[in-house]
């Protein structure tokens, strides 16, 4: 009989972990936390280019807030975390497409609204690719299509038109950014010197390389604020400023929407209706140049597959002025989503909805909140860092 019940047993001895168990653990820790975070609430990105300046400069690293417009849901599960479409420095994808789930998203506390600076997968397949041979293209998911950032210039509904590079919404002047460039043709004197143009905080990015007259003037294509605009116009050296967009009635290759007919180009174009969720439009030659690509490849209406370096969809036909779906003719169309049009703060150097379209509901990533380092890639070590535009808001 034990007589020794009542007696508190003691506890086995816990095996302490070791090193590398303790270090793998916080690894798999660290990277489950970076992940749903990076999912649900906030994501980093940098500026890479001056498509944005000057309220956004190459060089910014900034936070995109995921919970204002809602988080989406993954459409590709098998991914390595942290990754986008490559593993890192190589060119093996990241992703196995052999699950692909629909895509929803969880409730947010705002929509994406006109002047929101917004970071969206870009829909178009060539801009997904660039720099790749067409032969070599990949149709990535929608959550893995290359991310930009632009400015919503025009919600679903609106009427949009660009008249000499100045955006009217539903017939009314559009509020202009600050900090938004335009393209204007300066004439100097002669050469400007470098210093001349630090000091009035031009980068390489805000000009081109001059040409010159016969007389030794220097003409140059500048990107400038209006507050630029202003300081430069008083330099003694400056002959000339001239705001000079592209002509109306010129026809630019590659404009979304244009024709020789209709003769658009980046900075006379439209009038243009973006697609909102519940309108309904005839089905003609007119809407299928303006809206046909849209609802082939992006209302969810097959799959769309590559094919010849092209997307297509083969449940979508459209053939002379008509629109077939599953084998059934549409004569008129409801779109299924929300499109918003993006266009980049410096207007003239911007690859945007002008050239490629609409950007679609699914496609947004998610809101430009602030931020949180700034590099000037053009300056000196100690002048590396933009102090100036530590944890600013972006608006």
């Amino acid at each position: 009989m034990n007589w020794t019940f009542w007696k508190k047993k003691e506890k086995a001895e816990e095996k302490k972990k070791g090193p590398v168990r303790e270090w793998v653990d916080a690894i798999v820790f660290a990277v489950v936390a970076a992940t749903l975070i990076r999912w649900l609430i906030m994501e980093a990105y940098t500026i890479p280019t001056s498509s944005m300046e000057n309220s956004l400069l190459v060089g910014d690293f900034l936070f995109v807030s995921k919970f204002h417009y809602g988080t989406r849901t993954p459409r590709t599960p098998l991914q390595i975390p942290l990754t986008h479409q490559k593993i890192w420095f190589t060119n093996i994808p990241s992703y196995s497409d052999a699950i692909e789930l629909p895509s929803y998203r969880l409730p947010g506390i705002s929509h994406v609204k006109r002047n929101d600076v917004v970071v969206f997968n870009v829909p178009d397949l060539s801009e997904n690719n660039r720099g790749v041979m067409p032969s070599n293209w990949t149709n990535y998911p929608v959550d893995l299509k290359s991310n930009y950032i632009k400015r919503c210039v025009a919600e679903a509904g609106d009427v949009l038109e660009i008249k000499q590079g100045e955006v009217y919404i539903n017939g009314q002047p559009a509020e202009n950014h600050p900090e938004m460039q335009k393209r204007y043709v300066v004439v100097s004197r002669d050469q400007i010197n470098p210093r001349n143009l630090d000091r009035l905080e031009l980068d390489p990015e805000d000009y081109d390389k001059p040409y010159f007259e016969k007389d030794g003037s220097a003409v140059y294509n500048m990107y400038l604020t209006a507050e630029r605009l202003e300081l430069l116009k008083k330099e003694s050296y400056i002959k000339s400023v001239t705001l000079a967009p592209d002509p109306a009635g010129q026809y630019e290759y590659g404009i979304f929407g244009g024709s020789p007919s209709n003769q658009w180009n980046k900075d006379n174009f439209g009038p243009l209706t973006i697609p909102a969720e519940g309108m309904t439009i005839p089905i003609n030659d007119s809407t299928l140049a303006l809206y046909g690509k849209t609802i082939e490849l992006y209302e969810n209406n097959g799959e769309v597959a590559l094919e010849q370096g092209r997307a297509v969809n083969k449940s979508v036909e459209v053939k002379e002025g008509k629109l077939f779906i599953d084998g059934t003719e549409r004569t008129q169309y409801t779109f299924k989503q929300n499109y918003y049009f993006m266009m980049g703060d410096n207007r003239y150097r911007s690859a945007d909805s002008r050239y490629w379209g609409f950007v679609p509901e699914d496609h947004v990533v998610g809101k430009a909140f602030f931020i949180w380092l700034s590099l000037d890639k053009h300056a000196g070590f100690f002048n590396k860092v933009r102090w100036s535009r530590f944890l600013n808001l972006i608006n």
